[in-house]
């Protein structure tokens, strides 16, 4: 017995420590603050994730790809699924753990003394538990696979921050253009209200005249003060979607061009084929789905009883006893644990049930998103069409001015009265590339190649240091 302290000792120098880590709010805000598209740390980040050196540092423009990057670099949602996985896998290693014996140590002491020895009763035994049945692989299988599940989890979060990008340059890029081409429509509308003050001053217009292009200098210097609104709106938003303040955003260089190209529609096979293969969220289902299917085989595997070997020593008033019985076994009569089983059926089914509809209803929403952005693109030459013919009508009337067949108001009112035409293109361009994105959302997938992160095992792994 004099040995218990020491052996006690030595299994508690094996055990884990606690160590305090505090979250202090303003920390947290001076370090969200401190966020940058031009910091060496995320430079380091890019160049070990893509495994090359990006050079220069910061990119001269940045695209779609390299902010999707950033933002799975900063996201806080990519950060909560990140954490939700490492305590998935944590969950593999509590599965897979063997029961500890159970140490016993008795201790009695009779009177009257019975025996020519002490008058006590002292020892120590053991109750060494001996899973059957498989229990515990089983229970592995079940983690391993709601672990794979979280896994997939942080592909769908991923694709999600990527959306948010994507959507957001989107949202920047039509407000830029609708702010230029209502911009050059105010300055026009002013030239025309100065042009049309002066000739009524000489006689040649009448008040109403003047009026009117008041009302439209009025309406478009309205519509210009909304498309700047509009501009600092999507800034802010593709601030948030790549997850650093908006003042990072601030003279940093964004390529669009990509936006004005449009991919071909994928075939219809193609789009299942990438539907079925790429979404994360359906992937993760089949994984959820795994595991109901384990946990099923562990409530049948608990019908077996488990074994209780009780080894051990007893010094009974001077009797040596050593004990090899077994400590105990569960008899399984009044429960032969029908709920459990019962219980585990029915989530497989509702799991198998919830998997099934996911897929219907990604198959529906494909063919959606596909015949509605096969028609925006066969609009959007009408749209190009429009816009050319608007253009030669400008152009005819530049040339006219040029000639001195037309006068400066009409010229100035046809620069102005062109720029609608600009803007419906826009807008139906917009259109087109939201059908696009839609498509592209069904199947989680890039539709242009060039807009496929090349390594996206990035997505996973922990990021800032």
């Amino acid at each position: 017995m004099r040995y218990t302290p020491l052996l006690a000792l030595i299994l508690l120098t094996g055990c884990a420590t606690y160590h305090a880590q505090p979250l202090a709010p303003d920390e947290l805000a001076r370090q969200f603050e401190a966020r940058s598209l031009t910091s060496a740390e995320l430079h380091g980040w890019f160049s070990r994730e893509l495994g090359h050196d990006v050079e220069p540092w910061p990119p001269a423009h940045w695209d779609r790809t390299s902010l999707t990057l950033a933002a799975w670099y900063y996201s806080p949602a990519l950060d909560v699924a990140r954490a939700q996985w490492s305590t998935a896998r944590a969950g593999i290693e509590v599965a897979d753990a063997i029961p500890n014996p159970v140490l016993q140590l008795p201790f009695e002491y009779t009177t009257p003394n019975p025996g020519p020895g002490l008058p006590i009763t002292t020892g120590l035994a053991l109750d060494i538990p001996i899973e059957t049945a498989g229990k515990r692989g089983y229970r592995v299988d079940q983690a391993s696979h709601l672990s794979e599940s979280a896994r997939l989890n942080i592909a769908n979060e991923a694709w999600k921050v990527s959306g948010q990008v994507r959507d957001a340059m989107l949202a920047l890029y039509a407000a830029r253009e609708r702010e230029t081409w209502l911009s050059r429509k105010a300055d026009a509308m002013q030239a025309i209200v100065a042009m049309v003050r002066k000739r009524r001053a000489v006689g040649e217009n009448a008040g109403p005249d003047v009026d009117t292009a008041l009302v439209a200098e009025t309406t478009a210097l309205s519509d210009l003060a909304s498309a700047r609104i509009a501009t600092q709106d999507a800034q802010a938003q593709l601030a948030a979607a790549i997850g650093v303040p908006a003042a990072a955003l601030t003279d940093i260089p964004i390529d669009f061009g990509a936006l004005a190209t449009m991919p071909a529609a994928p075939s219809d096979l193609d789009a299942r084929r990438d539907a079925v293969l790429h979404r994360a969220d359906l992937l993760a289902s089949l994984a959820d789905y795994a595991a109901a299917e384990s946990a099923l085989q562990l409530e049948v595997a608990k019908q077996y009883p488990d074994l209780h070997l009780g080894p051990g020593y007893t010094y009974d008033t001077g009797t040596n006893r050593i004990a090899f019985g077994m400590a105990g076994i569960t008899l399984p009569i009044f429960d032969r644990n029908q709920g459990g089983i019962a219980q585990a059926d029915a989530k497989r089914k509702e799991a198998a049930a919830r998997t099934a509809a996911l897929q219907n209803g990604i198959l529906g929403e494909l063919d959606h998103s596909l015949a509605r952005y096969r028609a925006n693109l066969n609009a959007l030459p009408v749209a190009k069409a429009r816009l050319s013919a608007a253009r030669k009508l400008r152009d005819s009337d530049a040339a006219g001015f040029a000639a001195g067949t037309v006068d400066r108001l009409s010229d100035t009112q046809a620069n102005a009265d062109y720029t609608a035409s600009e803007i419906a293109y826009l807008d139906a361009l917009v259109a087109a590339r939201q059908a696009a994105d839609a498509l592209e959302d069904t199947m989680q997938l890039p539709l242009a190649a060039e807009d496929r992160v090349p390594n996206a095992a990035q997505i996973e792994r922990g990021v800032r240091k």
